[in-house]
């Protein structure tokens, strides 16, 4: 799936949850200076921004399959090496990277055993493989509650509860069909504290994603009763959501 949108409103909606997870992602991946790391589905750079800072951004490369993305992360972070790919077929030699990592992307891959089998491809001999999906069949995403709602109005709805990697264990049997060894995986927390119910719900109006596409498609008064009944499900603002990703590690 390819994000048909601005870099703001990706990163008011999934941006504020994915700086938070970035830095546990590259703790799992074990980077170390002088490695060279891969940023599989960069999306607006939260991820990016952490592999720079931790080895430098003449070390970072970045793919993501939405142009405006590349663009706003060639912008942010230059030195960078991004470019316009998907995982399923990723621009560089075999062995390029010590450590290739994708963060909030495999549930998006068209095939994901077989992007996964990009990113250990490119990977040399006994590098690092990471991953994390946020935790969506458990009820313990960042739009877990908004799923709730969408489906407590219309039980047609289909969420993202049965997307590659959103349950737990399942990341572990794609990796384990893509050829990667000694594959552990872990839960990943983070949180944050929204203060109004207003800044918590207007991202989901600016079109991002699956949850953006379904507000987009409803009329006026179905919209109306969706922010109502979120209202109705989430705490008193200000409130933290504490939100759960399962993650992945392997080495190629």
């Amino acid at each position: 799936m390819t994000f048909d949108v601005g870099a703001a409103a990706y990163d008011s909606f999934m941006g504020r949850y994915s700086v938070l997870l970035a830095p546990q992602l590259a703790d799992l991946a074990r980077l170390a200076e002088g490695q060279r790391a891969l940023d599989v589905g960069c999306g607006t750079g939260a991820l990016t921004a952490e592999l720079a800072f931790r080895l430098g951004a003449s070390s970072v490369s970045a793919v993501d399959p939405s142009a405006s993305f590349v663009a706003a992360v060639r912008e942010r972070y230059p030195g960078v090496d991004v470019r316009l790919a998907g995982a399923e077929r990723l621009p560089f030699s075999d062995d390029s990277f010590d450590a290739t990592l994708a963060q909030l992307v495999v549930h998006f891959m068209s095939d994901p055993v077989a992007g996964l089998a990009e990113m250990s491809r490119v990977t040399r001999s006994g590098g690092v493989v990471a991953a994390c999906v946020w935790d969506h069949a458990g009820g313990n995403g960042p739009i877990s509650v908004f799923w709730d709602a969408a489906r407590s109005l219309d039980q047609k709805v289909v969420d993202e509860s049965r997307l590659a990697g959103a349950r737990a264990g399942h990341l572990t049997e794609l990796y384990g069909e893509a050829g990667l060894r000694d594959v552990d995986e872990t839960a990943l927390e983070v949180v944050l504290e929204h203060p109004t119910f207003e800044s918590w719900w207007e991202p989901y109006e600016l079109g991002v994603g699956p949850a953006g596409d379904h507000v987009a498609q409803l009329e006026p008064e179905e919209r109306d009763a969706l922010r109502e009944r979120c209202r109705s499900l989430l705490p008193a603002a200000p409130f933290s959501l504490t939100v759960r990703a399962w993650s992945a590690r392997g080495r190629a």
